[in-house]
């Protein structure tokens, strides 16, 4: 394996294979656009979807026999052109500040060491245990992960989400700015500041199908939760039970006499919502369902606080952490990717090939493109 060529190309492929850990651009089925002439500080053009509005009454479509049809003014397909700016992105980061670049080094004697280890066993795991790029593929797979998240997150700006826009949504409808510390809102005692089965979801739900967010093709929303908002959830007894055991599992298509129950036992996965291994490699969590949202819980949501009153807890205003459930439809968020995509670059630059230096580079833009597609629950901390 000849270092200078293999070695860059066997990692970068590393790149776009998906982890169970990081499991929020999966979720969200972005929008892409991929144009290879594009460099960074260039534009790519991506496409917002509406619907056309109210479809009017069975007798307002109805037509005459000598009514002239063609005359009429045509209508397009409601789109809004969307331009996204194209950055580099680089990684690793310094680990004392996360804004300047960083390089990752391997020792060539540890890499050769490697490939042979590599060839001997074919265990692609253990070469990359071995020389540590590992840290380097969870590095860029954390980062853009947490991307998405940030981009569904814009949808808050929008205000308190309704049957007619997307936005935020606190434990029992609150709204922003009333009274109550620097967030403005009052919990009263016996009112609950966690997010509710019950009560919230359900109204989360109502609105989002009120305002026409379309959903995924198995026609269910999808929603990534914090683990501290899960917790809260999984409180409710009928959210527990499902949570606890999502569904039936999958059948074995190497063994489709043995029931869907069998890979729950038998490790083959993904069983039960949850993420498994095949042939090794790992198979990315399905999520479980419950009123009308498909679930998925990541550890990758930014903390985040807020300042506000909870009666029951204290008689004036504190600082309560935040935890989030981000509701949202497909089209929620768009990509545009320039050049070659994610790839690993290494440095020429090698103390004469006693080193290998390198980095992930990717020229892409990143856009929520319907926030009213989204929805910003939280769930807070006391």
């Amino acid at each position: 394996m000849w270092i200078d060529n293999d070695f860059p190309k066997l990692l970068g492929a590393e790149l776009y294979r998906p982890h169970p850990a990081y499991i929020i651009e999966m979720a969200v089925e972005p929008v892409v656009v991929h144009d290879f002439s594009k460099q960074p500080g260039q534009t790519v053009q991506l496409d917002r979807y509406r619907f056309w509005g109210k479809p009017g009454t069975k007798e307002s479509r109805e037509r005459t026999a000598d009514q002239t049809l063609g005359s009429a003014s045509a209508r397009n397909i409601v789109k809004d052109k969307v331009l996204v700016t194209l950055r580099e992105y680089t990684g690793p980061a310094d680990s004392r500040d996360a804004t300047q670049p960083s390089t990752f080094k391997v020792a060539r004697e540890t890499l050769i060491t490697a490939q042979r280890l590599l060839l001997d066993t074919g265990n692609l795991n253990v070469f990359h245990q071995s020389i540590g790029s590992l840290t380097l593929l969870d590095d860029y797979r954390r980062w853009r992960d947490r991307v998405f998240a940030n981009e569904l997150l814009k949808a808050e700006a929008c205000g308190l989400a309704s049957e007619e826009q997307g936005g935020y949504f606190l434990p029992g409808g609150k709204e922003k700015g009333a009274t109550g510390g620097t967030l403005g809102v009052t919990y009263e005692a016996g009112e609950s500041a966690k997010f509710d089965v019950k009560t919230d979801l359900l109204e989360v739900v109502k609105d989002m199908r009120k305002r026409n967010v379309p959903t995924f093709a198995d026609g269910y929303y999808r929603c990534i939760v914090d683990p501290t908002a899960m917790m809260h959830l999984r409180q409710n007894s009928d959210f527990r039970e499902i949570a606890r055991y999502p569904g039936t599992g999958m059948i074995n298509p190497m063994a489709p006499e043995m029931h869907p129950d069998a890979n729950f036992f038998k490790g083959m996965g993904p069983a039960y919502g949850q993420a498994g291994f095949v042939a090794g490699q790992p198979v990315m969590p399905t999520g479980f369902l419950f009123e009308g949202v498909r679930w998925f819980e990541s550890t990758n949501l930014p903390e985040t606080s807020y300042n506000l009153v909870i009666t029951d807890e204290s008689s004036g205003a504190a600082n309560y952490g935040a935890a989030q459930l981000i509701f949202f439809g497909p089209q929620a968020v768009g990509v545009g990717i320039g050049g070659n995509n994610a790839q690993i670059l290494l440095n020429n630059n090698d103390d004469f090939s006693r080193f290998i230096i390198m980095i992930w580079s990717l020229f892409a833009g990143f856009e929520t493109l319907n926030r009213d597609f989204i929805t910003v629950g939280y769930s807070f901390v006391y």
